[in-house]
């Protein structure tokens, strides 16, 4: 299905309205996510830095990145571990008591509300998908770097 809009402009010569159709669909084709992202004149990295600056720079931004991960994600399991602990001593010392039928019932329903907006948002994921291969394929060399970098950073 095509999404289009149509914007009447008077025009000041003549009496009758003109309007002019846009199609968002094919302007969105046109004009990739990065280019909202950084700008009009961001292209290609490889068009702008050397391989050796694009690498550095790839490796230091998913150095930075892999880092953060790592850190997060080792406070999120722990709260999350911490937090499942305390309601198991709870539920074992009679403070609390868990109704198990209705968290599966509640679980399942939340599955079946995932499912369907799963389904409903499945074009505008390939859409992104594609485009950020498209990104990735343009700038190999810094992507690589990224790669890298995010692993070393994990691992540090």
């Amino acid at each position: 299905t095509t999404l289009q809009a149509d914007f009447s402009f008077p025009d000041h010569d003549s009496d009758d309205d003109s309007y002019e159709v846009l199609d968002l669909t094919e302007y969105a084709r046109r004009h990739h996510w990065w280019n909202r992202v950084f700008g009009r004149s961001s292209g290609p990295i490889v068009e702008k830095y050397s391989v050796a600056t694009q690498i550095v720079m790839g490796g230091v931004t998913g150095w930075c990145a892999g880092f953060l991960f790592q850190k997060v994600g080792k406070l999120a399991a722990t709260a999350v571990g911490g937090g499942f602990l305390l309601l198991q001593i709870a539920s074992h010392s009679g403070y609390v008591q868990v109704d198990w039928k209705r968290v599966e019932k509640d679980v399942n329903k939340a599955k079946k509300q995932l499912k369907k907006r799963a389904n409903k948002a499945a074009p505008e994921i390939n859409t992104l998908i594609e485009e950020s291969t498209e990104f990735i394929k343009q700038n190999i060399v810094v992507s690589s770097g990224f790669v890298g970098g995010f692993l070393l950073g994990l691992a540090s």
